[in-house]
């Protein structure tokens, strides 16, 4: 984990850290390539392939509208909370399965 991003998770304490840790981790593998940074005060991987960020009850993943389209029903079915560009995952909740889904979709479709 590069400086800026063990910075920014280590803003944060228990289970949001543990979940944005697990989110770090979980992006890194299935994206070992992509290189990655601090991009609008987030961590982001590859040229803003996929980004999340620690909020106050949640995880957020900012995949782009056409990934969370495309995962919509899944997302629902889950009672993950969603808008047009993000998802959010709650503390506690999160889905690391689900976020290896998305990230691998991400880097297929941009």
């Amino acid at each position: 984990m590069g400086e800026e991003i063990s910075a920014y998770i280590g803003k944060f304490e228990g289970q949001a850290c543990e979940d944005l840790t697990g989110v770090y981790e979980t992006i890194r593998a299935a994206l070992p390539d992509e290189p990655e940074r601090i991009s609008w005060g987030m961590p982001t991987f590859g040229k803003n392939v996929i980004h999340f960020a620690g909020a106050k009850r949640h995880v957020g993943i900012y995949p782009g509208p056409r990934a969370v389209e495309h995962f919509a029903p899944t997302l629902d079915s889950m009672g993950y909370k969603h808008t047009k560009g993000a998802i959010q995952l709650p503390y506690g909740r999160v889905d690391l399965g689900l976020v290896t889904s998305i990230a691998l979709w991400c880097r297929d479709h941009n």
